[in-house]
């Protein structure tokens, strides 16, 4: 009767326990968990796409390098593709909503309230963090891409970053591989021989693939310092995806 009457006492702590729960904090996570799951789907699309590039081409994704410049001392880049007119250093963003922001701001927004790096600053932090790791004669040969769903909608100062002969881009995820055979088409019309030979491209990814960073806890602690870095708008941002 005492061994009934001390599990009953238990189980009704615990139900006590679990209701003074935060009802914010569990709505966090929930935020947390859908969000990440959505990018996790958002990423896995673009691998697709990236996957079918012309045979030659190859391509990294989810790298982590050091990065001495970086206030984590470490760069997370969402995908590199080396081709052999250029190397493109992809951002992916899973953002809803409208996109404002412009080449000299510092800082972007989402539906004018959340806000966010300008991207193309970060990814020209991601751009430097990797010429440490290959030569200089290939420093001259990178495309800045920032990838956003097509959940978003653009207010951008400057619309060049639509057009294809900037080596700034922005494009939607489901379109991403044409941006980039488009780019390369273009600059096939201006080189009249490919820029990185077979040897090069090789080179390049073998360099990049032996700097990436695995270890878990290395890259677990990246991602909660720029958690401290980037503060409660990100957090806010990720709640609206």
């Amino acid at each position: 009767m005492k061994l009934l009457s001390n599990l009953f006492n238990k189980n009704k702590q615990e139900k006590e326990q679990n209701s003074k729960v935060n009802p914010s904090t569990s709505k966090k996570k929930h935020n947390e968990k859908v969000a990440t799951r959505k990018g996790e789907i958002g990423e896995y699309k673009i691998d697709i796409q990236l996957a079918q590039l012309p045979k030659g081409y190859k391509y990294l994704s989810d790298i982590m390098i050091k990065n001495g410049k970086a206030k984590s001392a470490f760069s997370q880049i969402d995908h590199i593709v080396i081709t052999p007119y250029g190397i493109f250093v992809i951002e992916t963003k899973n953002y809803q909503g409208t996109i404002y922001g412009g080449k000299e701001r510092t800082t972007w927004s989402v539906n004018g309230k959340f806000k966010m790096m300008n991207p193309f600053i970060q990814n020209y932090g991601h751009i430097q963090g990797i010429k440490n790791y290959i030569e200089t004669k290939y420093h001259d040969q990178f495309i800045s891409v920032v990838s956003f769903t097509k959940r978003c909608t653009f207010k951008i100062d400057e619309m060049n970053y639509r057009k294809i002969g900037s080596n700034e881009l922005i494009v939607y995820d489901v379109e991403l591989s044409e941006y980039i055979n488009r780019k390369v088409s273009v600059l096939k019309i201006n080189n009249k021989e490919s820029i990185l030979k077979e040897n090069d491209i090789d080179r390049i990814y073998r360099s990049l693939v032996d700097a990436n960073i695995k270890d878990q806890s290395i890259r677990k602690q990246h991602v909660q310092s720029l958690k401290m870095e980037t503060g409660s708008f990100e957090e806010e941002v990720n709640n609206q995806k």
